[in-house]
């Protein structure tokens, strides 16, 4: 059985995967935003199985940075690393907001914490092999502009949270690559399209499918050795942005990401 930490676990499809991971027998670490829920989730958690509750705020790096070392510290087993929390687009027509640390929220939350989140807990998964990182990501895919990286020009909030996806994406091949023979796998995936989530309702969007129609997919790459550096649309294999696999894209994107996260 695996240690498996969730970010974004207090609704949604992260609620709804940890359910199923700790029904399964392996042992939760619940991220959340808000230490009310987050405890109740844990309460409710511990009724079907082991599970621990862990609280940050995604928006800001120092609070990421703080849940990766008390992670590794409270849990040397670590295994599974599931980034799910993120930001969905928005409210229609709302404008352009900042994370605590003065970034673009959406690049922020979506993106720059999963990436500083994993590099504080890979010394722990390295030491634990087979490890997986998963990677919960969308089909809504869009090049960032490397001139103009945090979108301050012509903003827009779905184009924001795609921007933030097509980089995940992007990183997380690389990532795939670096840690090539470690033992630590890295995917990345579509989980299902415009999920029953706050979310999506947030953003005006009718839901196009439950949020049981996503959770295969990431348990299974959670679960199993489906092999490192791909792109699923749900449990099936498939193409990210073709972008994404530019080898001189990713080292931009390595370079930018290295300057904003040491802003």
């Amino acid at each position: 059985m695996s240690t498996i930490l969730i970010t974004g676990a207090t609704s949604g499809l992260g609620r709804y995967i940890a359910f199923e991971l700790v029904r399964s027998g392996h042992l939760v670490l619940a991220h959340g935003r808000d230490p009310g829920r987050t405890e109740r989730l844990v309460a409710e958690l511990r009724t079907e199985g082991a599970a621990e509750g862990f609280v940050a705020d995604l928006a800001s790096l120092a609070q990421v940075r703080d849940l990766g070392a008390r992670v590794a510290a409270a849990h040397t087993e670590l295994d599974v690393l599931i980034n799910n929390a993120g930001v969905g687009s928005g409210p229609r027509g709302s404008g352009r907001e900042l994370s605590a640390d003065g970034h673009e929220l959406r690049l922020a939350v979506d993106y720059l914490a999963p990436v500083e989140l994993t590099r504080a807990l890979l010394p722990v998964l390295r030491a634990n092999p087979p490890a997986r990182i998963v990677n919960v990501g969308s089909a809504g895919q869009e090049p960032l502009d490397f001139d103009d990286p945090e979108f301050t020009r012509g903003y827009d909030g779905f184009a924001a949270y795609c921007r933030a996806k097509f980089a995940l994406a992007a990183h997380t091949f690389t990532l795939a690559e670096e840690l090539d023979g470690t033992g630590v796998s890295a995917n990345v995936l579509h989980p299902a399209t415009f999920m029953d989530t706050a979310m999506v309702r947030e953003g005006g969007i009718a839901p196009m499918t439950s949020i049981a129609d996503g959770a295969p997919g990431v348990l299974a790459l959670a679960t199993q050795d489906l092999g490192t550096g791909g792109y699923f649309d749900g449990t099936r294999p498939a193409r990210a942005h073709a972008a994404t696999y530019d080898h001189e894209v990713r080292k931009r994107l390595a370079t930018v990401t290295d300057q904003l996260l040491s802003t």
